[in-house]
């Protein structure tokens, strides 16, 4: 392990706990344990917990739990409401700063790593959007679809096109836009703001398990969302006039029970699609989160191992950075 003394005004710059990893991991228990050791509330880094009554397809924090600790950023948005990691970055900073006012230890939880990453860095500044390239490029998307773009991207930023799929319209569009409004890629402007100061003191804890483990409780959660009215639930948010094609209603799960309502996909097939595209989706989240150096991986069951290296962070600001990251973490 690495540590290093803050010094000058970054002393003043709020400590931030962040407990991150894959779906269905224990994230939430985890926060938790820590918020009530640490006397710290949650705030939530989670782009589909957000909205409000999409509550058993989000797996948010359940009565029980948000009675224990405080949870912020969860029920914030309507389904239909654009919200982006900018948007989360502003609303969730300004509760860090609260909470740091109150001499409460802000505890971020959550497996969406562009929340997470946009809350600590902030985005890159960049030449706003061209109103004719953003609408010649969603024109093409139509037409063709987004792998048609995303093919352009691979050509003229292959490092971009690398870490966004190929079914993700709207970064793609802000990828191919960026290049074609500055003539650099966004990579480039995203490689020059990796310098900035980050906004806040992290200690930033991985969560991991064997791949088979991670797996089977995700399957079981699946299960386990399905029979807690995971169905129902979507049927009442078309019914509230939700549309399938929203960006809410595309998120694994929703999109899933959709399908089932509205196109009839067969019931056993969109349970095994469902359970083959939430793994995929824990495999994606490890990716990113693998690429940060500074996250310390351990296994749910062993967050007490951390707690005196926690103590000396929130005590003395020094950052404990665990530099053999290896396979735990990975799926």
């Amino acid at each position: 392990m690495h540590s290093s003394m803050e010094t000058g005004p970054r002393q003043n710059r709020p400590r931030v706990i962040v407990v991150c990893g894959p779906t269905g991991i224990g994230k939430t228990r985890t926060a938790i344990h820590l918020a009530e050791r640490f006397n710290g509330e949650i705030i939530g880094a989670d782009s589909m917990q957000i909205y409000r009554w999409m509550d058993i397809g989000t797996a948010k924090p359940t009565p029980a739990e948000k009675a224990c600790v405080t949870h912020h950023m969860v029920d914030i948005v309507d389904p239909d409401t654009s919200y982006d990691a900018a948007r989360y970055a502003q609303d969730a900073g300004n509760v860090i700063r609260e909470l740091h006012d109150r001499g409460v230890v802000p505890i971020v939880a959550g497996g969406t790593g562009l929340y997470i990453k946009a809350l600590i860095y902030g985005l890159f500044d960049s030449r706003p959007p061209d109103p004719d390239i953003r609408r010649e490029l969603e024109h093409l998307a139509d037409a063709h679809g987004p792998s048609y773009l995303h093919t352009q991207l691979t050509a003229c930023d292959p490092q971009a096109a690398a870490g966004i799929h190929v079914n993700d319209r709207f970064r793609i569009i802000r990828a191919l836009e960026t290049y074609q409004a500055t003539g650099r890629p966004i990579s480039d402007h995203q490689r020059k703001h990796r310098f900035a100061q980050p906004r806040f003191a992290t200690f930033k804890v991985g969560l991991t398990l064997p791949r088979e483990d991670i797996y089977a409780r995700i399957d079981q959660r699946v299960d386990q969302m399905v029979a807690d009215g995971l169905l129902e639930e979507v049927r009442g948010l078309l019914a509230r006039g939700y549309g399938a094609e929203l960006k809410s209603m595309q998120s694994i799960g929703y999109r899933h029970m959709a399908d089932h309502l509205i196109k009839s996909v067969d019931w056993e097939e969109t349970l095994r699609l469902l359970k083959r595209d939430t793994r995929r989706y824990a495999k994606r989240q490890f990716t990113w989160f693998r690429a940060d150096p500074d996250i310390t991986w351990i296994a749910p069951s062993q967050i007490r191992s951390l707690q005196s290296a926690i103590e000396s962070f929130l005590t003395t600001g020094q950052p404990i950075i665990n530099t053999q990251r290896g396979a735990n973490g990975n799926v």
